[in-house]
């Protein structure tokens, strides 16, 4: 074993030195203990990835499964950053504090180490898997990769059915014993449709340390079921651990494999017009197979080209009103997206807003409408100049925010109400844009004559209304 690692390490000085431009460390932490170590190619490609080693939360495995691969993503123009983290012992803000601040560090340094700030993913293996998959589905949005690697991960935190001592050593024993703190944190529980991040899985069938099943092949079932991007790859042996090592039997595949999902991933451009995509189920897809690359923002993303980058926030169910059954502003995703810096934003919520249960709330849509567009736009809170007296110091408003009206309730499913929608939703929508000189797409009349456009529920569009949905906004947005 000890021959295999110093092959290992002396590949690793001779390759890295032909492929990598530089190499340096960082300390994450003022007392040295956490690192991030750099490794920045000669010809980069805009890509970055952070390295989260295993090691059960117990040791950081860093050869194989962090250092050996600089040398391949180096090839590839791949800026590379292994994190050495602090191990939890009971205390998992530790781990997850030091992977988060060194995403951090390589998005701020983006633009000196020839990196697109909107390409920085992460991977992980093992325990350093389940770390990876825990950022990408807990981190706050300027900390969450854009990309997802997860070598054979631990994702359960029920030591039941997974690896006994990351379960331990991530939580602590007494953390073990409190369900909704193991539930918090076997991802495959935490996945967001919409906002975790693509993922690919990397395991071999014999692993017998962390159960494939129960922890991988758990966490693409539920990408999966949410309509997420994942891809999986289950080699028929290599048991655990094989990392980038030369002796998996199936390496070279697994490059190439990995290699074609990174070369395939579409990324925007670090100076792409950013379009927000905020509503409720219509926007988020509902009934709609794989919405993420089908439901009306991903079309729109496809029909609007490669200059804007669109990204959907919808949640379905969710109503504008703050006292409705489930405001959209009480969720993760409004959170996102004022995050994302939106230089457009799309809203169209109102829909579930004219169920009898919420509407008995309808005088205050105004100003939860208000709400929203002036926490997006904070300018807008501020008294109007009167024409003529424009201040030298203004700066520019950002960003556009566009209303979209509900398209037609053709069936009261659910309660929904399209009287409510007319006569009292859309007249409000129509008042506010006025107030603060915003444009309004009127989808309610557009599909006044399309019941062929949605699906049997009378509510949500179908392929065919999503896409129509997305030639209108295409046909606006072009024409502003």
């Amino acid at each position: 074993m000890k021959n295999k690692l110093l092959i290992v390490l002396l590949l690793i000085v001779s390759l890295v030195q032909a492929q990598t431009a530089r190499k340096f460390t960082l300390d994450l932490t003022d007392d040295g203990k956490a690192q991030m170590v750099c490794f920045l190619p000669t010809t980069p490609s805009g890509k970055a990835i952070v390295g989260v080693p295993g090691g059960g939360y117990s040791v950081l495995s860093n050869t194989h499964e962090g250092y050996l691969a600089s040398e391949w993503l180096n090839d590839q123009g791949i800026a590379y950053f292994v994190v050495n983290y602090r191990l939890p012992y009971g205390d998992r803000t530790l781990p997850m504090g030091d992977v988060e601040k060194g995403i951090r560090i390589v998005r701020d340094s983006a633009t000196v180490w020839g990196i697109n700030p909107h390409d920085v993913g992460i991977m992980g293996f093992s325990a350093g898997g389940h770390l990876a998959s825990v950022i990408s589905t807990h981190a706050d949005f300027a900390v969450r990769p854009d990309f997802t690697i997860l070598f054979y991960p631990v994702i359960s935190m029920d030591e039941r059915v997974t690896h006994k001592w990351s379960c331990r050593n991530f939580l602590g024993e007494e953390g073990q014993k409190n369900p909704a703190l193991v539930r918090e944190f076997s991802t495959d529980k935490a996945v967001r449709r919409h906002l975790t991040p693509p993922a690919i899985i990397i395991m071999a069938n014999d692993d017998r340390l962390v159960p494939p099943v129960t922890n991988g092949v758990a966490y693409y079932s539920a990408m999966r079921n949410v309509g997420n991007e994942c891809t999986m790859y289950i080699y028929p042996t290599g048991d655990h651990g094989f990392g980038f090592g030369t002796w998996f039997k199936y390496h070279d595949q697994m490059l190439t494999d990995l290699g074609n999902w990174l070369k395939a991933r579409k990324t925007p451009k670090p100076d792409a017009v950013k379009v927000a995509c905020i509503g409720n189920s219509i926007t988020d897809g509902h009934g709609i197979d794989v919405a993420t690359q089908f439901g009306y923002p991903a079309l729109l993303q496809q029909m609007l080209g490669d200059n804007y980058w669109v990204k959907n926030f919808g949640v379905s169910a969710r109503t504008m009103l703050n006292k409705g059954d489930n405001p959209y502003m009480n969720e993760m995703a409004w959170k996102d997206a004022v995050a994302f810096n939106p230089d457009i934003v799309i809203i169209k919520l109102g829909t579930n807003d004219s169920k009898p249960q919420n509407w008995q709330y309808g005088a205050e849509f105004k100003n939860d409408l208000k709400q929203m567009i002036t926490t997006l736009r904070p300018d807008l809170a501020q008294p109007q100049k009167k024409k003529g007296k424009k201040s030298k110091n203004v700066q520019p408003a950002k960003p556009q925010i566009i209303l979209c009206t509900p398209i037609p309730a053709f069936k009261s499913t659910w309660n929904i109400n399209d009287s409510i929608i007319a006569n009292s939703i859309i007249p409000i929508q129509q008042e506010v844009a006025r107030e603060y000189g915003l444009q309004v797409i009127d989808l309610h009349t557009l599909f006044a004559d399309k019941s062929d456009f949605v699906q049997s529920d009378g509510i949500h569009p179908n392929e065919k209304g999503v896409k129509r949905m997305a030639e209108i906004i295409a046909e606006t947005l072009k024409k502003e």
